[in-house]
C-alpha cells in the first residue's frame, strides 16, 4: 500500500472515531491526510468505499483476535479469553474500535450478524456449565463487555484491571 494511501485511512479512521461517518467529509479526510481530494477518490471512489476499505481491514484483524476464542474447546477459558479481550486491546487500536461503536450508534451497520459466532460460542459454554438461561447468560456477557470496551475507549473505566479481575472471578470462580 502506498504512503499516501495510508495516510488517507489514517486520516479518514481517526476523524470517523471522533467525529462521526456522517459528519466527516471526504474534504477534511484529505486535509489531514495532507493529500488532494481527488487522489482520495481515485483510491477509494467514496467516502462510503474508504469506510468499506477500513472495515475489511479492521475486520480481518478481529477475526485474528476472535479465532482463539472460537476454536477454543474449554468453557472456563472461553469465558476468560472472551473477557480479557477488550483489556487485550492495544491504544493503536482505539480508533477503530471508536468507529465500531459510532458505526453501531449512527448507522445501519450490521454488528449483531458480525458477532453472531461469539454468541454462538458463549451459549454453548453456559450451555455446558447447565446454567438455567444461558441465552441471557451470553447475552449479558457480550453486553457487559461491550460496556467495558465503552468505558477503555472513553476513559471513563476507573481502574480497569480491578474490573477486568472482577468478572474474571465472577464467571471463572
Amino acid at each position: 500500500m502506498t504512503t499516501k494511501k495510508e495516510r488517507i485511512l489514517e486520516a479518514a479512521l481517526e476523524l470517523f472515531a471522533k467525529q462521526g461517518f456522517a459528519a466527516t467529509s471526504t474534504n477534511a479526510i484529505a486535509k489531514q491526510a495532507e493529500v488532494s481530494e481527488g487522489l482520495l477518490f481515485k483510491h477509494f471512489g467514496s467516502k462510503q468505499g474508504l469506510l468499506d476499505a477500513l472495515l475489511q481491514e479492521g475486520e480481518e484483524r478481529v477475526a485474528v483476535l476472535v479465532l482463539p476464542i472460537i476454536t477454543e474447546e474449554n468453557p472456563l477459558e472461553v469465558l476468560r479469553q472472551y473477557i480479557e479481550l477488550p483489556f487485550n486491546m492495544p491504544e493503536e487500536t482505539y480508533n477503530f474500535w471508536r468507529l465500531i461503536f459510532q458505526l453501531k450508534w449512527n448507522i445501519d451497520y450490521d454488528h449483531k450478524k458480525k458477532k453472531k459466532p461469539l454468541h454462538t460460542k458463549l451459549l454453548g459454554v453456559f450451555t455446558d456449565l447447565g446454567k438455567d438461561n444461558p441465552e441471557q447468560e451470553a447475552e449479558l456477557l457480550m453486553q457487559l463487555v461491550d460496556s467495558v470496551s465503552v468505558g477503555l475507549l472513553q476513559g471513563s473505566l476507573s481502574k480497569p484491571q480491578v474490573f477486568r479481575d472482577f468478572l474474571l472471578k465472577k464467571y471463572i470462580q
